[in-house]
């Protein structure tokens, strides 16, 4: 990763700000889930757990990663504090998530995928994690994005889709007419039908 983000306190308030859900739309972001009763889905990179409010309330199970420790730390506190009983915290290693074969149905990765090394591979490792009929979904910044990581380190909506196809997903750009996220973009990488 090109910075740290040891500091959870300090990434709290950028991460939490209230103004933050005008352009992430967390509601639409769950809506692009089409979660179904009793699915499982993993927030990959959850950070200080700004999304976990939102996926506690639409999925059976949910599984926080993180592989920042303090970030991690934060956000089993704001587990415990919310009470969210159906989200479980956890450590993850920089090129694995750690999921088992076969264990979950939806796989988020908001604002996140452009800190992975080696995505392909990583990206192979999220399809084994999911059940038939799962999908993983990409939200990141836009190159013309006025916020986000510096434009080197952002990634095209096309660079992502190829990235899961080349890890054996189908990947799919959701249309530029939805503008549902005016700063991001929403990639899913799905299963092929057997």
């Amino acid at each position: 990763m090109p910075h740290r983000f040891d500091d959870a306190e300090r990434w709290a308030k950028v991460f939490d700000d209230p103004a933050r859900d005008r352009w992430q739309k967390p509601g639409e972001v769950i809506a692009a889930l089409a979660l179904e009763p009793g699915m499982t889905v993993v927030d990959l990179g959850a950070g200080t757990g700004y999304m976990l409010p939102h996926l506690a309330a639409a999925a059976a199970q949910v599984i926080a990663l993180d592989v920042e420790p303090n970030l991690v730390t934060h956000m089993q506190r704001r587990v415990i504090d919310a009470k969210l009983g159906n989200v479980d915290v956890r450590l993850a290693a920089l090129d694995d998530p750690g999921l088992p074969e076969g264990s979950v149905d939806r796989i988020l990765i908001v604002d996140t995928w452009h800190h992975i090394e080696d995505r392909v591979a990583y990206a192979r490792k999220l399809a084994r994690a999911l059940r038939p009929g799962g999908f993983v979904l990409v939200v990141d910044f836009t190159k013309q994005s006025t916020m986000g990581p510096p434009p080197a380190m952002r990634l095209t909506a096309e660079a992502v889709a190829a990235e899961l196809g080349k890890a054996g997903l189908v990947a799919h750009i959701a249309g530029d007419d939805d503008d549902e996220l005016p700063e991001q973009y929403l990639v899913s990488g799905s299963l092929p039908a057997r």
